[in-house]
C-alpha cells in the first residue's frame, strides 16, 4: 500500500514538471510573440512611408514597389491607392491610372483628390456624361482641392458636344 501511494505520488510530481515545462514553453512563445508583433506593424506603415519619400524624390519606379507591399500588408490603404494613381498619370498609364482612382473611392467616396483625377481622366478621354457626374459629386464633397472646382468645370465646358 505504502509502496502504491509512493507511486502515485512520483507521477503526481512527473506531472507537475510536465505541466510547468509546458507552460512555461507557452509563456516564451508568448514573450517573443509580444515583441515580434509590434516590430511587423511599424514595419508595414514603414511601407508607405518610405514610398512617400521616394515619391517626394520623384522616384517613381522604386515607391510603386512599396506602395504595393504596403497594399498587399493593409489593402484598405486609400493613401497608397491613390498615390499609385499618381504614378501612372505621371507615367501616362491611363488603365492603371484609373482603377487605383476606381478603388480609392472604392474605399472612400468621399475622396476629393481621387474624384478630381478622376474627373480629369475621363475629360482628358472626352467622356462628358461620366466626367460630368464625377464634377458635380466633386463640388459636393471637396475639402481640400475646393480650389480646382472652377478649373475643372472651365475644362469640362470646353468638352462640351
Amino acid at each position: 500500500m505504502q509502496r502504491c501511494s509512493e507511486n502515485m505520488i512520483h507521477r503526481s510530481k512527473l506531472m507537475k514538471d510536465k505541466i510547468m515545462k509546458k507552460i512555461s514553453f507557452l509563456i516564451k512563445v508568448f514573450v517573443i510573440y509580444l515583441f515580434l508583433v509590434p516590430y511587423g506593424i511599424t514595419k508595414q506603415q514603414n511601407y508607405f512611408d518610405r514610398g512617400l519619400e521616394l515619391f517626394q524624390k520623384k522616384e517613381f519606379v522604386k515607391s510603386k514597389i512599396f506602395f504595393e507591399k504596403d497594399i498587399v500588408f493593409n489593402p484598405k490603404s486609400e493613401k497608397s491607392y491613390l498615390y499609385l494613381a499618381k504614378i501612372f498619370n505621371e507615367n501616362k498609364k491611363e488603365t492603371e491610372e484609373e482603377i487605383n482612382l476606381n478603388n480609392v473611392l472604392l474605399l472612400n467616396p468621399q475622396n476629393d483628390e481621387a474624384i478630381y483625377m478622376l474627373a480629369l481622366l475621363k475629360i482628358k478621354q472626352s467622356n462628358y456624361n461620366q466626367a460630368k457626374e464625377l464634377i458635380d459629386k466633386f463640388v459636393l464633397v471637396c475639402k481640400s482641392f475646393c480650389s480646382k472646382k472652377k478649373e475643372i468645370q472651365d475644362k469640362l465646358k470646353k468638352l462640351t458636344p
